[in-house]
């Protein structure tokens, strides 16, 4: 089998002008999908985007691997069959060079011997093809409880009454369940992580939206008017603050 991380290896020129993108932003809850099969890509990348997960797919064990040294992601779902190596290579070679995210191995190969196998190159789970996609998110929703633990950060967020689990996907007021969609969760959450600072319209894009979004920034007002009628009206508060000229700032002090 070819070498996987070749030191010689020639890196296109699209994934270095996008992981020079990258540096510039650290999205919340970002996906690498490693799969090539261009249909089930296609299919994951919109089923978790539909969730609120920022997504990049690579289809082979390169691309794999520079995405995986040069971004900070939350989980990734590797292939196990690549047409340029295999997803056990590419997970050791990840862990071998410090990236620490958890890794769900996605594969049709069944047998104990390669589950074993998967987990011993370092993997945190092993999912058989066919799956079913509910399964999918409760495995990426008990890796991101793991990460957040592991790490040390909250597992749920806290600003005053309002809570927010990230793994759940479950928001509250005080005692009472507050729902919202995708794209409301994504924005509640970055406000969250940010309380009493003021986040402007382009980095709320950058974190919430896509990086290729092309879109007008009245989204944002759009969505944060969304989030008031949920999180604040019904509870006579004012939690997001617009400051003018500049952009919105969640009040840890509501």
């Amino acid at each position: 089998m070819r070498e996987a991380a070749a030191s010689d290896e020639v890196v296109p020129t699209s994934l270095i002008l996008f992981s020079s993108w990258w540096r510039t932003v650290v999205p919340t809850m970002r996906v690498l999908v490693v799969e090539d099969e261009i249909k089930m890509a296609a299919l994951l990348r919109r089923g978790l985007q539909e969730e609120g997960y920022a997504v990049d797919v690579a289809p082979t064990a390169e691309e794999a691997l520079w995405l995986g040294r040069e971004n900070p992601y939350d989980v990734i779902l590797l292939d196990v069959m690549l047409p340029d190596g295999d997803g056990f290579e590419v997970c050791r070679t990840l862990r071998g060079s410090g990236q620490w995210a958890p890794v769900l191995m996605l594969t049709a190969r069944d047998a104990v011997s390669d589950r074993v196998t998967g987990l011993d190159s370092g993997a945190d789970d092993y999912l058989t093809k066919p799956f079913s996609f509910a399964e999918l998110l409760a495995r990426i929703r008990s890796l991101l409880r793991r990460g957040e633990l592991a790490e040390g950060r909250a597992a749920v967020l806290e600003v005053g009454d309002l809570l927010l689990d990230p793994a759940t996907r479950k928001v509250t007021r005080g005692d009472r369940p507050i729902a919202l969609t995708a794209k409301e969760f994504a924005l509640l959450e970055f406000l969250m992580r940010h309380p009493d600072e003021v986040l402007t319209r382009t980095r709320l894009i950058e974190h919430v939206w896509d990086f290729a979004y092309e879109g007008d920034s009245n989204v944002v007002d759009v969505y944060v008017r969304y989030l008031r009628e949920k999180i604040d009206r019904p509870f006579g508060r004012r939690s997001i603050e617009t400051v003018r000229g500049a952009g919105y700032r969640l009040r840890a002090e509501s």
